[in-house]
């Protein structure tokens, strides 16, 4: 591969082909999604509507005893391809953009050859946690999060550069690139190396109102940004698709791809959190709440991020570490009945006596505490499992209740209107609509159903159609809307409650992180 320290991503924009000008009817953009646990390809009409098969393929990450949570690069890859394969066959008509969603935070480093010196590691990879210390006698951390939009924490590069840089120094060499697996898709596709600003946003190492890697960041880690990729926005094309590929996929030949857009950024664009009008939340294995705000130039506050997901637009929100995942763990550990849900949904709030700390994975926001663990309060002999589950349930909807007053303090103190509509996507509510009720309880608004399924995907295939000029805007297809879960108005104090006990919990055993 060339040298991607010295390319411009401005020098390549891209226009519309003549070919496909005449009408946007006919136009099919093909979306890759590579999540945590599959990668996908699927193929969006130009009204942002879901048509034909998904390719998909599934694959694990591989944990380690000392918190390490990674994938070959190379096996994702051809998976990757695998579901071009067997998608592309299967499309009757014209493709005008490749677009691409991927999971945000992961690290690699490839050789000067673009061969992977490292696995990828995810987010959830800990392995750096005791170097968040350290990180912090080398800078500010108030300053830092206000000019990156990330704390210290080994979900982000920062920590994870100086563990490796202790654990395996021969990797830090004048030759070596660090990249996420969206760069390494598009080194592999095209040659070239580029990381589009949203992606970058998430490392830790990106200043988020120059839209530049963070030269005070960059000062205390061992590399610079030439061991970093050059930056494209989103509308920006990357270089074409390498002859071998044109060649296995003559669908492609000429159609422009674009970079890799962070999975939550996307996500927000599919199902219909498009603006400031609008709150989004996933409640999948993790969680997240996460708003769009333009122009904003504000720091984020206390215990939230702020990503991007273009030049424009800003991600404002906070990561939950612990969702779905709780439900599955409370299912496959309890003694529960065959009508577990409907017999969670007959106990009143707080009817338990139980306070809950949900971090079976850590936690995130808002305290950003990776020692953080699971805990349960109160229980005694006569505690039933369907009472541990609801109280499981409440304890993890408390904390989507503590980001989401988060987020919408922060839009107030910005003179932003944050009585705003809040819409769900994510399986981990459909399969338990008691959960759902507890979620809208807790957060005191009415949660209104995404329909849009393939979020992730659809969200990167509205900005490609976007940055081609099919559409003006991504507000110009919105989403779907189902079903909408009222809060019951009297347990709102209930709740406000049994948060403030649960803080308190927290307290007693965990130093909040400054």
């Amino acid at each position: 591969a060339s040298d991607c320290s010295t390319i411009d991503c401005s020098t390549i924009p891209y226009t519309m082909p003549a070919h496909s000008s005449s009408t946007h009817s006919a136009a099919l953009i093909v979306a890759l999604d590579t999540g945590t646990s599959s990668t996908r390809a699927l193929c969006f009409d130009s009204r942002g509507h879901k048509i034909g098969p998904t390719a998909q393929h599934s694959y694990q990450q591989v944990t380690t005893p000392d918190g390490g949570v990674e994938v070959d690069a190379d096996l994702l890859f051809d998976l990757t391809m695998r579901c071009l394969d067997e998608l592309l066959p299967q499309l009757d008509g014209e493709i005008v953009a490749v677009a691409a969603s991927c999971f945000w935070h992961s690290l690699m480093a490839v050789d000067v050859d673009g061969r992977p010196l490292t696995k990828v590691l995810s987010w959830a990879d800990n392995r750096a946690a005791p170097w968040v210390a350290p990180l912090r006698a080398l800078l500010d951390e108030s300053e830092t999060h206000a000019r990156t939009g990330c704390v210290f924490h080994p979900s982000y590069w920062p920590a994870k550069v100086l563990w490796l840089h202790a654990s395996r120094p021969e990797l830090f060499t004048a030759q070596t690139r660090w990249m996420s697996f969206g760069e390494y898709l598009a080194l592999r596709l095209t040659g070239e190396a580029r990381v589009s600003l949203s992606m970058a946003s998430g490392t830790g190492l990106f200043h988020q109102n120059d839209c530049d890697w963070d030269a005070q960041t960059l000062s205390v880690l061992p590399l610079t940004r030439e061991n970093l990729s050059p930056l494209c926005d989103a509308h920006e094309a990357l270089p074409p698709l390498l002859p071998q590929w044109q060649t296995r996929w003559p669908q492609l030949a000429g159609t422009p791809l674009f970079g890799a857009i962070g999975d939550g950024a996307c996500s927000n664009i599919g199902s219909g959190g498009t603006d400031q009008s609008t709150l989004a939340m996933n409640c999948g294995t993790s969680g997240a709440l996460r708003i769009v705000l333009e122009d904003w130039q504000a720091p984020p506050p206390r215990g939230l991020w702020r990503y991007r997901i273009d030049r424009r637009r800003s991600v404002l929100g906070g990561a939950l570490s612990n969702a779905g995942n709780i439900l599955l763990w409370a299912r496959q550990t309890l003694q529960l009945p065959a009508d577990w849900d409907a017999q969670t949904a007959r106990i009143g709030p707080e009817e338990h006596g139980l306070i809950v700390l949900p971090f079976l994975a850590g936690e995130r926001s808002p305290l950003w505490n990776a020692r953080a663990r699971f805990v349960i309060e109160g229980a005694t002999l006569d505690t039933e499992p369907v009472k541990v589950l609801r109280a499981c349930l409440e304890g993890a909807a408390l904390r989507f209740k503590a980001v989401g007053d988060a987020v919408r303090d922060a839009m107030r103190d910005s003179g932003l209107n944050a009585d705003v509509d809040i819409i769900f996507s994510g399986g981990a509510l459909d399969a338990s609509p008691a959960w759902a009720q507890i979620m809208a309880d807790c957060i005191g608004a009415p949660l209104v159903e995404s329909r849009e399924k393939e979020a992730s995907a659809r969200g990167a295939a509205l900005l490609a159609l976007e940055a081609i000029g099919a559409i003006s805007d991504v507000r110009d297809l919105p989403a779907e809307r189902g079903r909408t879960v009222i809060p019951d108005n009297s347990c709102r104090e209930v709740y406000e409650r049994a948060l403030e006990r649960q803080n308190v919990l927290y307290s007693h055993l965990y130093e909040a992180v400054d």
